[in-house]
Parts: structure tokens; sequence; C-alpha cells
């Protein structure tokens, strides 16, 4: 078992990767967490679900909301059942060490739903905390940063849209949205508000940054404008209709995400896909990540004013998008991946067709990389530029390519590879100096064991099988969760299902949430110009964390 602890009782979730689950009280939960982080564990998500039986759903809500302080809700109504497996409101917490995934369910009190702060264990939770209280009024006592994360204004401070009660029209509002920036004083410092709209087709995010001249002193940053309702909107969604929406939590992850839905929902079924779907499973995967790190590669160079290598990158992304099209019937592989198995098939010319896009590529990017390793301007800009020691990058839990570049070597395609990447020996790339340079170096070694591994799983795609029978409908009152190393970081999908086996509650997890607070430590005494280079080298998703 990956965790010992005499109040906590494991089960097995799946055979496609090691994951287990197992519920807990509330006062075990610092100590399970400690036990986590010391033995080099570190924490994947945390969220929130409402199981109330009936009648007892309308609790009241908080008292106040004073910005950065907040006072938990009071008692609840009498008459409504304690709190046992399936009822009540339940926190979930997902913990990785070398062993493989443990997602602990904590039971919460209806009246008083509160569990201990655990962003003093993983500074990781502290938003997720943020924003599972203002979608479910689920409280992290004793916490120290209660600032709203989420609630824009959109609903008044006394309703969490994701409570089976939620009204959204009678919860709509026009308070006033103040949000208690962190300030720096002191003899010539001064703000720089950037965003939230941003040039550019980008998301919204606001960076408030504080300054000395030109030296960054701090960055406080804020995110979540469109918060676009998507964990509610699984909760009236069949199966089959979730997994198109889960593809577009991040639209440059789709494949990732709609796998690692794929994964949560057969560990429920207790359905293993084709070995054909699941080969070709990691074939859209490894094209997703060879089409992101070439168009990342390329705004590396555009944001250090180098042109040539921005168009060149492009250029070879613009070719990989189009054979998407023509071999699968989507540039960026949209609902390609399905509960059961997939919804295509690569026929004999398609192999040959990235085949020779593989041996192009390999081609192509070593003599872009050369020019990169030996243009002095672009490496003056490069190294030593947003700096993330490894210590650091191991204390707030940097996860994905970034953690790499930084020392972090974990790879869900290595630790923990489901299939078919326990056939493939994926070597992970890793680098220790954690700056621009650093990142810049982990994406080409990545990009490059990408063509590998694609090539790889051509000289396994050889066996034709029948299409699978897809996955309508899921049994009741289960629990599922799937992990995929996307080419971000590792995404997680936790499916939740009710007494009829309909989606109750759909958790999609960006590496992003983890990663965010880092780039705020990243740009400290670096220069304010160095802000869209250093933030390009994580190149985070917002949308990916608003949900």
């Amino acid at each position: 078992m990956p965790i010992k602890h005499p109040n906590l009782k494991l089960t097995r979730l799946t055979d496609a990767l090691p994951a287990w689950a197992g519920e807990v009280a509330p006062e075990y939960l610092h100590e399970i967490c400690l036990q986590v982080r010391d033995g080099g564990g570190r924490l994947v998500a945390l969220w929130g679900s409402d199981s109330r039986p009936r009648g007892c759903e309308t609790l009241p809500t908080e008292s106040a909301d004073c910005g950065s302080s907040r006072v938990a809700p009071p008692p609840a109504p009498e008459g409504c059942a304690p709190p046992s497996r399936g009822r009540g409101f339940m926190l979930h917490v997902a913990l990785m060490n070398e062993s493989g995934l443990v997602c602990l369910h904590v039971v919460l009190l209806n009246e008083h739903p509160v569990y201990p702060d655990l962003s003093l264990i993983f500074p990781a939770a502290n938003r997720m905390q943020r924003a599972t209280y203002d979608m479910l009024g689920i409280y992290a006592h004793e916490g120290h940063d209660h600032r709203k994360w989420v609630r824009h204004g959109a609903w008044h401070s006394g309703s969490f849209p994701l409570r089976k009660d939620f009204d959204a029209a009678a919860s709509r509002t026009d308070e006033a949205d103040a949000y208690p920036f962190v300030q720096v004083e002191g003899q010539g410092v001064h703000e720089v508000p950037v965003g939230p709209v941003h040039a550019g087709i980008i998301e919204p995010g606001h960076f408030r940054f504080s300054i000395i001249g030109e030296r960054v002193l701090r960055l406080d940053e804020r995110l979540g404008y469109v918060h676009k309702g998507i964990e509610k909107r699984f909760e009236s969604m069949s199966l089959q209709q979730g997994a198109k929406l889960v593809g577009r939590v991040s639209g440059d992850s789709t494949v990732a995400y709609a796998w690692a839905y794929a994964m949560a929902a057969e560990s429920i079924a207790k359905v293993t896909p084709p070995s054909r779907a699941l080969w070709l499973r990691a074939l859209l995967l490894e094209r997703e990540r060879v089409a992101n790190h070439l168009g990342d590669l390329g705004y590396l160079g555009n944001d250090v004013a180098f042109s040539f290598g921005f168009a060149q990158f492009w250029i070879l992304k613009e070719q990989v998008l189009r054979n998407n099209a023509v071999l699968f019937g989507h540039r960026y592989l949209m609902d390609k991946i399905v509960p059961g198995g997939v919804t295509v098939n690569l026929p004999a010319e398609g192999k040959r067709i990235i085949e020779q896009e593989c041996e192009m590529l390999k081609r192509q990017v070593a003599i872009l990389r050369g020019i990169y390793d030996e243009h002095a301007g672009m490496q003056d800009r490069f190294i030593g530029t947003g700096l993330v020691t490894p210590k650091l990058a191991a204390q707030l839990g940097l996860c994905g390519l970034a953690g790499r570049a930084s020392a972090q070597a974990w790879d869900a395609r290595v630790q923990f590879a489901c299939a078919p990447y326990d056939k493939l020996d994926v070597q992970m790339a890793t680098y220790r100096n954690g700056d621009v340079a650093a990142r810049v170096i982990v994406r080409f070694g990545e990009l490059f064991e990408s063509l590998r591994l694609q090539l790889a799983i051509l000289s396994n795609l050889v066996h034709e099988e029948d299409k699978p029978a897809l996955i309508e409908k899921l049994p009741a009152n289960g629990f599922g969760i799937g992990i995929v190393e996307g080419w971000r970081g590792e995404v997680m999908v936790a499916i939740h299902t009710d007494a009829q086996g309909a989606l109750t509650r759909v958790h999609p997890h960006d590496p992003s949430w983890q990663n965010w607070p880092l780039l705020e430590h990243a740009v400290i005494d670096n220069i304010v110009p160095d802000f869209p280079l250093i933030n390009k080298s994580f190149n985070l998703s917002y949308s990916g964390q608003d949900l």
C-alpha cells in the first residue's frame, strides 16, 4: 500500500495505473498529508462534492465575506442526517508518492463543513482550497488566505454553485468586486497592473507587479475571469456528452483530458479498452505534445525578438496540425478519445505520412536547436532568467515540464506507465538549472523523445481489431480517477456517479494549478520586460483552472 495509517483503509481503483482511494476522518488528514510530504510525495488535486440527502440541501451560508477573511457558516437546520459514505459534503484530496496515487475522501459535517488547512503542508493547496470554498462553501479551518478566487462578483457571496440546491437565477449579483492584492511598501516602490485583458488572443488574467525601477519585487496573480461553469455543466450531461466537454477544458490539452476522463470512466465500469485503441491514444497524445512544443519554441524565439525562430517553428507546427486534420479529422484532435476506446483509425497510408513527418521534424528541429544554442543574444536572455531552484520547486510542488527543468523527475509515463507506455520505455527529459534556458532544453528533449515514441507506436499498430463497444452508462455510486502526462504535466480527471449511475460530480484538474504560483517566484528580481519570456517558458493554462 502507498500509505499506511491505522485509520485509513485503501481500495484499489483500477488496473490501468497504481491508484487507490479510502475514506478518512478530518482529524487524521494532517497526519496523513505530512507522512506523504515527508516521504517525498506531493499534492495532485483537491476538490469537494455535495452528496447531501434530499431535504437537507438548504443550509445557512456564510455570515460574512470580508475580502481577505471569511467566517465559516453557522449550524444547519435540525433533521439533517449525520454524515456517512455518499452523504453530506466531502473533501477529496489526491496525493502522489513513489508508489502511486491515493485519493482521500474526507467526510465533513453537514452543518459545519470545515477541514484542516493543508496549505502549510502543500502550498499548492491554497488556491484549490479557496476555489473549493467559492464553489461549495467547504471551509479550510485556520487557513491564512481566504480571499475569493473564483467568484468575481458573478454570484452573491452566500451562494455556492456546486451545491445541488444552487439557483443560478436567484444568485446573480451586482456586488462590487474589490480584490485585496498584496501590497509592497517602501521608498521608490510602485505598482504596475497588467491585464486582465491582454494583447493577442489569450484568456484574461491580472498580474499586479510591485517594482522598484524595472526590478520586480513581487508579483500577485488573479485568474478566473471567465468562469465557464464546466463542473456544473457535467451534472446534466451523459457520459459521452461529458467526453466532448472535458476535451474543451483546455483546448491545447484535449487529448490528455479526454484520455484521463476515459480512464476514470473505464475504472468505474471495469472495462479495458482494446489494445489498438490504447496504442492510438498514445499516438494522439505524443502528437499533441509535439505540436505544443513546436509552437512554444517558436514563441520563445519571438519573445527575444528572434522572428526567424518563430516563423520556422510555426511552419513545422502547421504541418503537424494539417496532417492531424487529414489523418484524424481535427487539427487539435478533439473528440477522438471516448470512454471505451477511440473514434478514429489509422490506415497504412497514414502510418507512412507520420513516419515521413517524424523524419522531417528530426532533421529540421536539430538544425533549429543548433541555431538556438549558438545564438548569443538568445542565450543571454535565456540563461539565469526566471529561475526556480530545485529546492523551491520541490517545496511548492512544481510539476510537469517546468518541474523537470528544475530537477523534479516526475513523469506519469515513466513512474506510473499505463498501457501502452509500459511497453515503450519512455526516456524522461530533465535538467536542474531551473531557468528559461533549462525549460527550453527540456522542451527540445521531450520533442525528440515524442518523435521516437511515435515511430515505436506505429510499429505496434499491426493488428486490426473490432470496433470497441463504447461505454454509455456507468454503475451506480461509483468513483474513478484517471491521470495522464500531458505536455504541461499530469492531467487528472475524477468522476463520481450517483445512485442512478449518472454523472454527479466531475473534477478535471490541470497542472497549471500547481505551477501558476511558481511563476510569481520565478519573476522576482528579474526586470519587467522579461516577464513575457518567463511566462511563455512555463506557458500555463488560464482555461485549465478557470472551470
